[in-house]
């Protein structure tokens, strides 16, 4: 009785003071990151000079909209719509390179074995610990030495190799794939690859959407590495072009103002148009990446 009547004197997250801590956080949450969203959505629809004198929460209007949306796409004769097209090459090609290699690569890590396997796999591991950044100086040597930078594949190439996609697919095809389905595969008559491309390949589906989300989400935000890269602005991606915008925004730079400057609302609105690819592909990729993020949590 006593232990009873202590558990009921404990204080319990489910009351009043559990009730606080949750309201606390949602209050940081909305504070930190909901707010600042809002306010950028508001400001696409809004006038240089309403975003600055009026509510910072009222509404524009549509002409202030489509007045931004033509000032963005006119920006140095169609700048943006070559760097979105740019970015789109980069994003998709690497992805499919990124596929090709990181799947069968985890396959192999997984099910097979041959000689310094397990160096492979330590070496994959050690990859994805160093910084993206530390590894653009030596891949800018590497490149230049075969004549590549500044052409696409100067910055395709190297965001194809992904560790981490070749760690996701080692660690599905270790749990979640039951070896008696392989063995009857093989004593069926299937060799290796008709194993992989018929037998393994389809039932790691969910694991595929979810290293292909990844890798375009990687792919499409990478700033640093097309910075260094590419010398000229029309091979510039979405990313990188956004500092030319910023540049050209005399809120930040007071000597920019001219014919080709933008004004505050047309920079919210190309950074919104920056991340609407990655929003659109994960909104209708959001069920694969959850099956795929369940995978492997339990062994068959």
């Amino acid at each position: 009785m006593a232990a009873l009547s202590a558990a009921r004197r404990r204080p319990s997250l489910s009351g009043w003071s559990g009730r606080s801590i949750v309201g606390v956080l949602l209050a940081v949450f909305v504070l930190f990151f909901a707010v600042p969203i809002v306010w950028l959505l508001l400001a696409v629809g809004k006038s240089s000079k309403s975003l600055v004198v009026a509510d910072p929460f009222s509404l524009g209007s549509w002409s202030d909209l489509v007045a931004n949306w033509h000032q963005l796409f006119d920006f140095q004769d169609g700048a943006v719509t070559t760097w979105i097209g740019n970015s789109a090459l980069y994003a998709i090609g690497a992805l499919v390179i990124t596929l090709v290699v990181s799947i069968p690569a985890g396959y192999a890590l997984a099910l097979t074995e041959f000689r310094l396997r397990q160096a492979l796999l330590v070496l994959t591991l050690v990859v994805m610990l160093i910084p993206n950044t530390a590894l653009v100086l030596p891949i800018f040597l590497e490149l230049n030495s075969v004549g590549l930078i500044g052409s696409p594949l100067s910055v395709i190439l190297p965001m194809s190799f992904f560790p981490f996609g070749v760690y996701l697919t080692y660690i599905y095809f270790s749990t979640s794939i039951p070896r008696d389905i392989l063995a009857a595969a093989r004593i069926d008559g299937c060799n290796g690859f008709q194993v992989f491309t018929r037998v393994a390949l389809p039932l790691a589906a969910p694991i595929v959407a979810l290293v292909a989300f990844f890798s375009f989400v990687q792919n499409w935000n990478n700033f640093f590495l097309p910075f260094v890269m590419l010398p000229s602005s029309d091979g510039y991606p979405i990313q990188v072009g956004l500092t030319s915008l910023l540049a050209s925004t005399p809120a930040f730079n007071p000597s920019s103002a001219g014919s080709d400057s933008v004004q505050l609302p047309t920079l919210a609105l190309g950074t919104i148009v920056s991340i609407l690819p990655v929003l659109v592909v994960f909104l209708f990729s959001q069920r694969f990446l959850v099956a795929g993020m369940t995978a492997g949590g339990t062994k068959e």
